[in-house]
């Protein structure tokens, strides 16, 4: 889409947000304000598609990595006395060879590690302090390098910053050593990255998230801990030796259709984790038979046998996508509802997930709106709700970069 951008603070009346003249740039909202829109064409994409987002913060500044379908854009968000923020261009990286629509991004210190499925592209490894030196285009040429895969496909890049490793997730061929688990790099000395192993004996990992254990379940205390979404179950590995990780447990589900993306609840307790399954709305499947989109809750109280405990249903019709939760509030990136903000603080006192209630939504895909929605994909691919000032980044994949925040 070719959209103009939105450069001041807009917030949300009346339950719309946008350029209110513009069919297709208002956006219908509750309590989440639109502090600045960038359209892919503005941040250097001639493809004009957008995926993953991530976000850096240094110094007191705050960094956003936007994916898209050709490279990685990059933009500062600036205090404006005016707007409150301005959203500046600071370049992009091109994809490291060709276009593909998956491309994902995480950091670790200084540095963008970038995946995609592109053939022959690795993991680009970028260091973000070039950003000081104002708008370019970067070469490929000069970044730290390049981490090898076996066909240079990565689905996912999971990132463990307490111990410095990075994870390629989805990585082909199915039938390889790795058989397209995760694959480990030590990236201590980013400029010198080391594989220390892969975790094969499940199969196909769509999406993982790394922590130190720090839950009820002794057993585990202090070992690293992978909660993996392997297409047909929530797996939990431990990698506290990854080059010989083994499989905690490996549960399937009630309603599963595609194991895609969760998030524990609390990283310092790590009792509750919710996920979304991919295809169980448009498959409608289990407690998605009805095409809302559905949040499953689980308890992992104990690591060896997760309890499938309740779920939430959103009140609108969607695919889920990808979610985090920061301070008690689930943060879901659901494709053509847009960003829809939970509260699942309730969750230890009543782990059913009938408690949780939505807080705010931001739908950036007004088209199906006079439907209540479609179950399709498009619209909002992710979202980053980590920085400190609040502000929320969502990259859209046809319009662009909204920049968000929460008024409640």
């Amino acid at each position: 889409m070719t959209l103009d951008p939105i450069r001041k603070f807009t917030p949300c009346v009346n339950g719309f947000s946008g350029a209110l003249g513009d069919e297709r740039s208002t956006y219908a909202c509750n309590s989440i304000d639109l502090a600045y829109f960038l359209p892919h064409a503005l941040l250097g994409s001639t493809e004009r598609i957008g995926n993953d987002i991530w976000g850096w913060a240094h110094c007191g500044r705050e960094f956003g990595l936007v994916g898209q379908m050709d490279g990685t854009a990059f933009v500062e968000l600036v205090p404006s006395h005016d707007s409150g923020v301005e959203v500046v261009y600071l370049g992009r990286l091109p994809t490291q060879s060709f276009t593909s629509i998956w491309r994902d991004i995480k950091v670790i210190g200084h540095y963008a590690y970038i995946g995609s499925e592109a053939e022959e592209h690795g993991i680009q490894v970028f260091d973000l302090l070039n950003l000081r030196t104002g708008p370019k285009t970067f070469l490929t040429s000069e970044i730290t390098g390049v981490l090898p895969l076996p066909e240079g496909r990565s689905h996912n890049i999971v990132a463990h910053a307490e111990k410095n490793l990075i994870a390629a997730v989805g990585s082909t061929p199915r039938n390889g050593t790795c058989a397209a688990g995760m694959i480990f790099f030590d990236v201590t000395d980013p400029a010198n990255p080391i594989e220390v192993g892969c975790a094969s004996e499940d199969g196909y990992v769509h999406d993982a998230q790394c922590l130190v254990y720090h839950g009820p379940d002794a057993k585990y205390e202090g070992r690293d801990v992978c909660y993996a979404y392997a297409e047909d179950s929530l797996t939990i590995w431990d990698i506290t030796d990854p080059s010989a990780s083994t499989i905690i447990s490996s549960t399937p589900y009630y309603g599963v259709s595609y194991s895609h993306q969760g998030w524990v609840v609390d990283e310092a307790d790590q009792s509750f984790l919710l996920l979304d399954d991919e295809l169980d709305e448009l498959n409608m499947r289990g407690w998605a038979a009805d095409n809302h989109t559905t949040t499953y809750v689980w308890d992992i109280r104990n690591l060896e046998k997760p309890i499938l405990s309740g779920y939430y249903k959103s009140p609108v019709k969607s695919i889920d996508h990808n979610l985090y939760v920061v301070n008690g509030l689930a943060y879901e990136s659901n494709y053509k509802s847009g960003l829809r903000i939970v509260d699942v603080s309730t969750v230890s006192a009543d782990a059913s997930g009938e408690a949780f209630r939505e807080v705010g939504f931001f739908d950036v895909h007004p088209e199906d709106d006079a439907v209540g929605g479609v179950v399709e994909f498009g619209g909002s691919w992710s979202v980053y709700p980590y920085f400190e000032s609040g502000y929320l980044l969502l990259n859209s994949m046809e319009r662009g970069l909204f920049v968000l925040k929460l008024n409640a």
